[in-house]
């Protein structure tokens, strides 16, 4: 993997010294209530444990997923986490998961790590989509993907329930082409 180091974060690989940040927000309900599938039941520090060690152990030349640590450039440590969820190889696309702690939400760690990962994505593992999939009512990711280059590409009518009611998951996706202009410093329509 080359340099992903951006103005203040960097991405790197899962660390054991991590997982005390991990533990700050697993069991957050105001952190995971826009998370999917395991991250939505609560979770043990075996669990925890269990999830890094994971991240620790080699990978394939392909892998099927990576999942990255967005540390502070200086420091080193734990401000959040980034994933590649599904590599589709053939079809040279992915599936973005991103998460910080509620301390380190806000902070703009969110679009710097996502310009680092279209880094890694596109120039690195020549892939061609990076997609994902937000919550309607998740503004601040929404902007911050919006303003990131990813473009709204359609909608899974409520298929979310949340607060009572059922609410709409947003299709998202950036592709190489995007990247390219924004690194450029233009923007398509």
């Amino acid at each position: 993997m080359s340099d992903l180091t951006g103005d203040r974060v960097r991405l790197r690989a899962y660390r054991e010294s991590d997982i005390p940040a991990l533990r700050e927000w697993v069991n957050d309900p105001q952190v995971t209530r826009f998370l999917e599938g395991l991250s939505l039941f609560p979770h043990t520090r075996h669990d925890t444990e269990s999830f890094v060690r994971a991240q620790l152990a080699p990978r394939p030349l392909h892998p099927e997923s990576l999942e990255l640590v967005v540390a502070d450039r200086h420091t080193d440590v734990y401000l959040g986490q980034v994933g590649l969820l599904t590599i589709d190889w053939p079809n040279r696309a992915t599936a973005l998961g991103i998460v910080f702690p509620r301390k380190n939400q806000g902070k703009g760690y969110g679009g710097e790590a996502l310009d680092l990962l279209g880094r890694l994505v596109f120039d690195d593992l020549g892939l061609h989509r990076l997609e994902l999939e937000v919550h309607e009512d998740n503004l601040p990711a929404l902007r911050c993907y919006q303003r990131c280059g990813f473009r709204e590409e359609g909608r899974r009518r409520e298929r979310r329930f949340s607060g009572g009611r059922f609410r709409d998951v947003v299709i998202m996706a950036l592709l190489e082409s995007d990247h390219r202009l924004r690194q450029n410093g233009t923007t398509s329509s």
